[in-house]
């Protein structure tokens, strides 16, 4: 378990840095993909946005959330990524919301940094970020001279 100190410009980088961002995108997306045909069903999306609980606990605390109204909420995520309305999403689309979604984070944001308590093998964008940020902080002090 670590913790990592974030703001804005850390996942603003995270996303700038293309060939992390993709690669990182391209994993969580084949993750996701349980049939492997190279494109996200509405019960795949929503699988993965379930095993997030973000509507389930409020503050660590469970919450009943009625059935037809998660439904409701998780067909309207799905109609985002599926921007051509294809009944699917594709690799394009997702790495074009997880971009949004993530610079929407960085925004939101700002300058002020938080603290994020993870796990080892938390696989998260935002810890993806904080280690990406941590590497190139490496790489910076090992150029300095002694």
């Amino acid at each position: 378990m670590g913790v990592v100190i974030i703001d804005g410009s850390t996942v603003k980088a995270f996303v700038s840095d293309e060939e992390q961002f993709n690669k990182s995108v391209d994993e969580r997306f084949a993750a996701l993909d349980l049939n492997n045909d190279g494109v996200l069903s509405k019960s795949e999306l929503r699988k993965a946005f379930e095993s997030l609980r973000l509507l389930e606990t409020h503050f660590g605390v469970d919450v009943a959330t009625p059935p037809e109204q998660l439904t409701q909420l998780y067909d309207s995520i799905f109609e985002k990524f599926d921007c051509d309305h294809n009944g699917t999403v594709d690799l394009p689309e997702f790495r074009s919301e997880m971009k949004n979604i993530l610079l929407a984070i960085a925004d939101g944001l700002g300058s002020c940094p938080i603290q994020m308590v993870l796990e080892d093998d938390d696989e998260s964008f935002l810890k993806k970020a904080a280690d990406l940020e941590a590497a190139k902080l490496d790489c910076g002090s090992q150029a300095e001279p002694n």
